[in-house]
């Protein structure tokens, strides 16, 4: 048998370099583009193109990387299309166990005494957190009272009340669609559900069937700095406790920044306009197995800063990586020159971006361009 021949990645570069950029993706795996109807896939990208305006209204009037970030990630968390939130997938037990994460390359202008070793904060084994991105945002900006860099369960949900997250009843995170899909995958009966009256009846089902995806997003502000924030229910039927790279720094997720050295590349920077600066943030979303085995996040950033190579080469070819080691999945990644890399190595990652202009484009398929 033939070697399978990896997909191109999916790539975007503005036409001049970005003062804010805003990358997302709402989840890559095994899409049937097949049995995918002209509807379903506008209800996705209807919700696509809504989360990226949620954050392109907070980069528009010179808002942090951060809260534009949460903004689009709550955004996707809210909608039972995806597997985060509101549509999380069910462990083997048919509970919900959510995760999260954020991470700056720099600190927020608006909360100056955060210090720049804080970098982000992951959490794990959700329960009760409606919105896990903004329980990382409040805990990232606490770092007093949540001085850690993970947290877990009941503990870190308790630390965010007092800090105004919105905490609900576990009920709330349940959808009939993925109620039925965590049975049929047990080859369980469906019926009864646990909720009767509550889910999505009058919705198609969602096109990743027993996802292992999350949703995340990147965001580039006007000050430079990049913001990454992932969120999901994990894998379908996973084991009862299993943490997966979305909380797992330099896994699922990274961004940082540094000075270039040398004084030939710093010329050469300078000649073409570009800042001694270089900044990247990456979202990722697939076989979080694999990714922390091979530190995918981190790995995008350690390929630029040391190979020096440009943000679309380093992305690729960590997602190539993941291929051969057997894990599926793609990356959202975006430097502070605005340029962006969307790679994936499996049929379809729901996914977006926007720029300065504020015209969100979207895809869904592996062959689909933006638009």
């Amino acid at each position: 048998m033939s070697e399978k021949v990896p997909l191109l990645p999916q790539e975007a570069t503005p036409a001049s370099p970005a003062k804010f950029t805003l990358v997302i993706h709402g989840g890559a795996g095994t899409m049937d583009k097949s049995r995918s109807t002209p509807e379903l896939r506008k209800q996705y990208k209807a919700a696509l193109s809504r989360t990226l305006l949620a954050g392109y209204t907070v980069l528009n009037a010179g808002g942090e990387a951060m809260d534009a970030a949460v903004a689009a990630v709550s955004s996707l968390e809210d909608c039972p299309l995806f597997n985060a939130g509101k549509g999380a997938v069910f462990n083997v037990a048919g509970k919900n166990e959510l995760e999260t994460s954020l991470m700056l390359s720099c600190p927020p202008s608006t909360h100056p005494s955060i210090p720049p070793s804080r970098r982000g904060v992951g959490i794990t084994l959700l329960a009760h957190a409606r919105n896990p991105s903004q329980l990382a945002r409040a805990l990232y900006l606490s770092p007093e009272s949540a001085p850690h860099t993970m947290f877990s369960g009941v503990s870190a949900e308790s630390l965010g009340a007092p800090l105004g997250v919105e905490l609900v009843d576990e009920s709330y995170f349940f959808t009939e669609h993925r109620w039925r899909e965590h049975r049929r995958g047990l080859g369980l009966p469906e019926d009864p559900l646990p909720y009767p009256g509550r889910g999505d009846d009058d919705s198609q089902a969602p096109l990743d069937q027993l996802p292992t995806g999350t949703v995340g997003a990147v965001a580039l502000d006007v000050r430079g700095c990049i913001a990454a924030v992932t969120s999901t229910g994990g894998r379908t039927n996973k084991l009862v406790g299993r943490v997966g790279d979305t909380p797992v720094m330099g896994a699922g997720f990274w961004a940082e920044e540094w000075t270039v050295t040398g004084w030939a590349r710093r010329v050469l920077r300078r000649l073409k306009g570009k800042s001694k600066t270089v900044a990247v943030g990456v979202s990722g979303t697939g076989d979080g197995d694999y990714f922390i085995r091979l530190a995918t996040g981190s790995t995008i950033g350690r390929r630029m800063k040391y190979l020096h190579e440009p943000l679309s080469v380093a992305a690729k070819a960590c997602v190539e990586e993941l291929r051969r080691d057997g894990g599926i999945g793609g990356v959202i990644a975006l430097d502070n020159g605005g340029n962006v890399a969307m790679p994936m190595n499996c049929s379809g990652m729901y996914r977006g971006v926007v720029y300065e202009d504020g015209v969100p484009k979207t895809a869904i398929f592996d062959d689909d361009e933006l638009d």
